[in-house]
Formats: C-alpha cells, sequence, structure tokens
C-alpha cells in the first residue's frame, strides 16, 4: 500500500465542485479544505502495484475545475 498526498489549486470559485467531484469519484480517503497556496489537501491510498504519477494524472488531474497539484509522496507513518 502506498499513501500519498495531492495539493490543489482550484480555477476561481471552483473549490467546492473540486471537493465533491473527488468525493464522489470516492478515489481520496480524506478531503480538506486549506489556506494558502493550494485549496484542498486530499490524501490517497493505492496498492503497491499502481503508478502514482498516472493516478494523479488519470483520476484527479482530470477535474475540469483543477488549475494545478502538487504531489506529497509519503515513505513512513510513525
Amino acid at each position: 500500500m502506498q499513501t500519498f498526498f495531492v495539493e490543489i489549486k482550484c480555477k476561481l470559485g471552483k473549490t467546492y465542485e473540486v471537493a465533491s467531484e473527488l468525493a464522489d469519484r470516492e478515489i481520496a480517503s480524506e478531503i480538506y479544505s486549506t489556506a494558502g497556496n493550494y485549496d484542498i489537501l486530499a490524501k490517497f491510498h493505492v496498492g503497491a502495484d499502481v503508478d502514482i504519477g498516472h493516478f494523479v494524472a488519470q483520476k484527479v488531474q482530470s477535474i475540469p475545475e483543477i488549475a494545478d497539484t502538487h504531489t506529497i509522496i509519503t515513505f513512513k507513518a510513525f
């Protein structure tokens, strides 16, 4: 199992639509609204055989209201 986070910058006024679409797709384990450079922080868990780059490109960045993403790959939980 791989765990990673994606910071998501939404097009202006589209944060709630992006959060709803992420929830509808049932791909994120947690979705948070944030302040700062990004609007949403989403946590994902995928199998060890899943390519994170392809997953983000195909499942997350395909949401039209997303302007930018920043992926944080984790190595170990404490």
